[in-house]
């Protein structure tokens, strides 16, 4: 089965074509236009999706050396996400659907996330405890089967990645934070300042990071402007380590108490050098296996969303011409 994915839930809009678990081709078009405002505009993501979506599923099909007959379905973003952004994948993605009279399946983004992890690895097995972590998601997730998920436990307030996006502000980073706050930790000490860690004792699975950006605005107000320059990467690497910290403890803490023998990341924060790292080290310890995403399936792209779609199509799931675009759609098991 040959699926076109399509991607436009933020500010990257993307096409992939899949054969199973191989990718033939794709492409994503980042918008840097939203670098200025230091954060995503929707309004300005939602055109620039409109005028980027025909050249690049025309490029992606011309790179598989393929045409939309000889696909078998679609496979497009229907939620999580901003949605006018979600409305032009869907929309589109319909109009194909039409045209072809092939299937197409409305995807979960957090869902394409999950399976961007699968795309990366050349055997998987069950069960395992997913940590999905973006700047709008931070889920523990135990994936029993494919396309069957139970909710562990999620954020109370602030996504992870948020919270490294709002501290590279605070620090004059500029957006997007997490990838520069990672950079300059390498050469920073962790233990320069004790920021909080939030839940981190209790016996859930439920995250909370507006505390750990109030702590470092509480801080940065207490120093010069000549400390915070001589101390930067000081200051990033002890934040990032702090908020990776309730990460992989809590994370560990679930395979364990699940009997899970395997822990999987998932998201753009998946790309994280610490978090690779520290979570690698201590599933080694505990011996538990770790499924890594590549780092070009961290971040949002469609091949990620044709992957999962797949798995619904060769079930015989199709989605109606009546699927909305859903920007709050929570993570569901196939049979809910």
């Amino acid at each position: 089965m040959t699926v076109l994915g399509i991607e436009t839930s933020c500010d990257e809009t993307a096409a992939a074509v899949i054969d199973e678990n191989r990718v033939l081709s794709g492409i994503i078009s980042s918008q840097e236009i939203h670098a200025r405002f230091g954060g995503v505009v929707p309004e300005l993501a939602s055109r620039a999706h409109i005028r980027l979506i025909v050249p690049i599923v025309e490029k992606t099909l011309k790179d598989a050396d393929l045409s939309l007959d000889e696909l078998q379905g679609f496979a497009v973003t229907c939620g999580p996400g901003l949605v006018g952004a979600l409305l032009v994948g869907l929309n589109f993605v319909k109009g194909l659907s039409l045209a072809t009279g092939k299937p197409f399946i409305g995807v979960n983004h957090i869902e394409g996330h999950i399976y961007g992890n699968i795309l990366s690895q050349k055997k998987v097995e069950f069960p395992i405890v997913f940590l999905i972590v973006s700047g709008g998601h931070t889920q523990l997730v135990l994936m029993e089967d494919h396309l069957k998920y139970r909710i562990l436990g999620k954020t109370r307030d602030d996504a992870v990645g948020e919270a490294f996006d709002k501290g590279a502000k605070l620090l004059g980073l500029g957006y997007p934070g997490g990838p520069m706050i990672d950079k300059l930790a390498k050469t920073g000490d962790p233990e320069f300042a004790a920021f909080p860690r939030a839940m981190m004792k209790d016996d859930k699975f439920d995250f909370s990071y507006s505390g750990l950006k109030t702590a470092l605005l509480v801080y940065l107000q207490k120093m010069s402007e000549e400390e915070k320059k001589k101390h930067l990467n000081d200051i990033c690497a002890s934040y990032q380590k702090a908020a990776v910290e309730v990460l992989v403890k809590k994370t560990v803490r679930a395979a364990k108490k699940f009997k899970a023998q395997r822990v999987a990341l998932a998201g753009g924060v998946a790309a994280n050098s610490l978090l690779r790292t520290w979570l690698g080290e201590v599933c080694q310890k505990e011996g538990l296996e770790l499924y890594l995403p590549d780092l070009k399936y961290c971040t949002d792209n469609a091949a990620m969303i044709a992957r999962a779609g797949l798995e619904y199509l060769k079930r015989g799931r199709r989605s109606e011409l009546t699927l909305n675009a859903y920007p709050a759609l929570k993570l569901k098991s196939m049979d809910e």
